[in-house]
């Protein structure tokens, strides 16, 4: 390690340490922010320093849960694991990960759908895990195909060792994880479900991947869980859904999501050879998290929201708060909500909307034939003695989990 580097990790520590003892934060991305202005390389410098190699988690949605039970997998099995908790998931939110715990046996990391090809370019992961692919900020992103070109050109570097565990049900992913393992000296395992009383009855409005990627086709399905996840063929040139290695497992959280979550995680568990066991797992912040009387379900596109919808749901929600936000960890754009199914909602459910955009999604019920009470203070919309079900956008979920927690809010 060079002197720079090193210099870089001391300044880096200080920052977090700082962060902490003030109450500005967890240190999840200055930290390395920092390090990285200093060092630019000292990702891959502290990634190489671990003992058995680094897992990669990466998607649209599910990361922060599908890592979080990668970590405890592998810490039931006697590893020390240095991960990004905090979900901050670009290279600096790694990059603070690794200065404040520099020395383990793995490295689990769930990565932004954009900055994988980044990350790729300073990490060697042993084993890389594609979730899904959905539409998610649209102003920063673009369609998924801009996500889908970056991926297969970064997928194609990967090298000989690593291990691809690819959604099978996601024709996008499938097809994506199928054309990097071509190469020599590369695995790829699938997971998905094989359960067809799962199938929905209704198509979602928000579909995105529903094209063949090699002859450009529509696709057909035999069933569709939700979205564009499911059972699929090409009817012209026979490309299909490739059969998974693992396709059965006991989700600790509700959800068909989070089903899928499991299944990924499983799957790193299979191929390391190591025993599972997720009974005891308790979700990541945000994601059905519950403080109080509240119950957190962070929803921030169209696929994830009509599943956190369906969720909350079917486990007898009486009362909702939406809340959307158009931040920039949210993404500016917000014409997305336009495609969630809010039509689903049942008119004896209580709603309630806030955020910094109310009033658009205020609009957007009312087009749904939904009924909605308006708060403009985000802290009254969660004054209720009622079990509240709250589904936020991201920005938003870190409000409400300031404002329950009696943090100033930043």
């Amino acid at each position: 390690m060079n002197v720079i580097t090193a210099l870089a990790i001391c300044i880096g520590k200080l920052i977090a340490r700082a962060s902490q003892l003030t109450n500005l934060g967890a240190g999840g991305t200055w930290p390395g922010e920092i390090a990285l202005r200093l060092s630019p390389n000292i990702l891959s410098s502290l990634a190489s320093r671990l003992k058995k190699g680094v897992i990669l988690v990466a998607g649209t949605n599910g990361k922060t849960t599908t890592a979080k039970m990668i970590q405890i997998i592998l810490e039931q099995n006697g590893n020390s694991v240095v991960h990004n908790a905090s979900g901050a998931n670009l290279d600096n939110g790694i990059v603070s990960a690794l200065i404040q715990k520099p020395q383990a046996d793995w490295g689990v990391f769930e990565v932004d759908e954009n900055t994988l090809p980044v990350v790729l370019r300073q990490v060697t992961p042993k084993i890389i895990v594609l979730l899904n692919l959905f539409r998610d900020q649209l102003d920063r992103y673009g369609e998924v195909d801009v996500i889908a070109e970056k991926w297969q050109k970064a997928l194609k570097k990967l090298p000989k060792g690593c291990t691809i565990i690819a959604n099978a049900d996601d024709p996008l992913v499938a097809h994506l994880g199928k054309a990097a393992s071509s190469r020599p000296g590369l695995e790829l395992r699938a997971f998905g479900i094989d359960e067809p009383k799962l199938f929905q009855k209704k198509i979602d409005h928000a579909t995105d991947s529903t094209f063949c990627l090699n002859c450009g086709a529509r696709l057909k399905y035999e069933g569709v869980y939700f979205s564009h996840i499911g059972i699929w063929s090409c009817p012209k040139c026979g490309e299909k859904r490739p059969k998974p290695d693992v396709s059965e497992g006991n989700s600790p959280l509700p959800g068909l999501y989070n089903l899928y979550n499991t299944l990924a995680s499983l799957s790193v568990a299979k191929t390391l050879k190591i025993r599972a066991d997720l009974s005891r797992f308790r979700p990541a912040f945000g994601r059905q998290e519950e403080i109080g009387n509240i119950k957190l379900f962070l929803s921030k596109n169209p696929a994830g929201f009509n599943q956190s919808l369906r969720t909350v749901l079917e486990l007898g929600a009486k009362q909702l708060l939406l809340v959307l936000n158009d931040r920039i960890p949210d993404g500016r754009d917000v014409s997305w909500i336009w495609d969630v199914d809010f039509e689903m909602i049942p008119n004896d459910v209580s709603v309630r909307v806030s955020g910094d955009r109310v009033y658009d999604l205020a609009l957007r019920l009312k087009y749904a034939g939904v009924k909605a009470t308006l708060y403009e203070h985000l802290d009254e919309a969660l004054e209720t003695p009622e079990i509240l079900y709250v589904l936020p956008t991201y920005s938003a979920m870190l409000e409400v989990r300031n404002i329950l927690k009696g943090r100033k809010i930043l």
